[in-house]
C-alpha cells in the first residue's frame, strides 16, 4: 500500500512501455515524451520496486526476474484500468438484455406504460420490463439503491433529490356508462351534485378528493356511493352501472362502453413526470430508455 500511494499512473504506463522496447530512445518515442524524461521515470521506478527493473545490455536493455514478473500483471491491470475510464460503448437497443424496472400506478400503467410497450418490445425484443406497484413514500429510497429505474407520478408530490422529466397535463372529466339518462348533455352543477359518484382513493377508504374541495369552495357536496383504490375497477363499475365518476381524460379515451361529458365544475388537474436517480442520469441505455417513453407519450 505504501508503494501505491508513491506511484504515479504515468510511471506505471512507462514501464510498460520499456518492458516491451528495452530501450530507452524508442519509449520516448512511443510515449511522446524526452528522452531524459523516460529517464528520471526509471530512476523513480527503481527507487519505488527497490530494484533495477532494466540493466544495460548488448542488445538495448534486458529486464530484471524482477521485471519479467511484474510484466504481464502491469500489462492486464492497465487494460483493465483503460477499459474502466473508457467512454460509454454506444447503447445498441436491439442487441440489448436490460432488465427495466419501472414504477406505476394503474393508471401510470394505461397512459404511460401501455402506450411505450409495443415501441420497447420492437425496439428492444431481447430486454425485458417488469413494473412494480408505485408506493409514493418509497420512490427515492427505490430509485437510490436501484430497486426501480423509472417511477410515473404526478410532478408536485415528486421527491425531492430525483431527476424530474414532464411527461403530460391532465385534466378531469365526468364519466358514466355509454346512454347514461343524466349524462346526454352537460349537466348543471346541481344535477351533478344529485348524481351518485364513484371516487378512486389510493390510500382506501376515501370519499373526498379534488372534486369536493372545489365543489366545498362553491358551498356544494356530492354524494360519493363507492370508494376503491384503482382506476380500472372503476371503469368496470361505470359501465355496468348508473354511478358516474371525475376521471382523468387520458383513461377514458375511446372507450366505447363510456360516456364522457364536460363536468360543471373546474376540477384542478395535474402534471404526470418521469422520475429517475442522479446513478442512472448519464447512462447510454438508462437515456435511451427515457427517450422511447418520452416519445410514445
Amino acid at each position: 500500500m505504501n508503494n501505491l500511494r508513491r506511484l504515479d499512473l504515468n510511471l506505471l504506463v512507462t514501464l510498460d512501455v520499456l518492458l516491451s522496447e528495452h530501450n530507452v530512445t524508442r519509449a520516448a518515442e512511443r510515449l511522446n515524451f524526452s528522452q531524459p524524461s523516460v529517464s528520471v521515470h526509471l530512476a523513480k521506478l527503481r527507487d519505488i520496486f527497490g530494484d533495477p527493473l532494466l540493466l544495460p545490455g548488448p542488445r538495448g536493455m534486458r529486464p530484471t526476474a524482477r521485471a519479467e514478473a511484474l510484466r504481464e500483471p502491469l500489462r492486464q491491470a492497465l487494460e483493465a484500468l483503460e477499459l474502466a475510464v473508457s467512454p460509454a460503448d454506444a447503447f445498441d437497443p436491439a442487441e440489448a438484455e436490460n432488465t427495466w424496472r419501472v414504477a406505476a400506478t394503474d393508471y401510470g400503467e394505461s397512459t404511460i406504460v401501455l402506450p411505450a410497450l409495443h415501441r420497447l418490445r420492437t425496439a428492444a425484443p431481447r430486454s425485458r420490463l417488469a413494473v412494480l406497484e408505485l408506493v409514493p413514500p418509497r420512490i427515492a429510497k427505490q430509485a437510490e439503491r436501484g430497486e426501480i429505474d423509472l417511477a410515473f407520478h404526478i410532478t408536485s408530490d415528486a421527491p425531492p433529490g430525483l431527476r424530474s422529466r414532464p411527461l403530460f397535463k391532465e385534466r378531469y372529466v365526468l364519466v358514466g356508462r355509454a346512454g347514461h339518462p343524466r349524462l346526454k348533455r352537460r349537466p348543471t352543477l346541481a344535477q351533478f351534485c344529485a348524481l351518485e359518484h364513484v371516487i378512486v382513493s389510493p390510500d382506501g377508504g376515501g370519499f373526498l378528493g379534488v372534486t369536493d374541495q372545489a365543489l366545498a369552495a362553491a358551498g356544494l357536496a356530492r354524494r360519493v356511493a363507492l370508494s376503491v383504490p384503482h382506476f380500472l375497477f372503476v371503469m368496470s363499475v361505470l359501465a355496468s352501472s348508473d354511478l358516474v365518476a371525475m376521471l382523468p381524460s387520458r383513461l377514458v379515451r375511446d372507450v366505447g362502453a363510456l360516456q364522457v361529458v364536460e363536468p360543471p365544475v373546474e376540477v384542478p388537474g395535474y402534471e404526470m413526470a418521469m422520475l429517475w436517480h442522479e446513478r442512472s442520469h448519464r447512462d447510454p441505455a438508462h437515456q435511451w430508455l427515457r427517450e422511447c417513453i418520452a416519445d410514445a407519450v
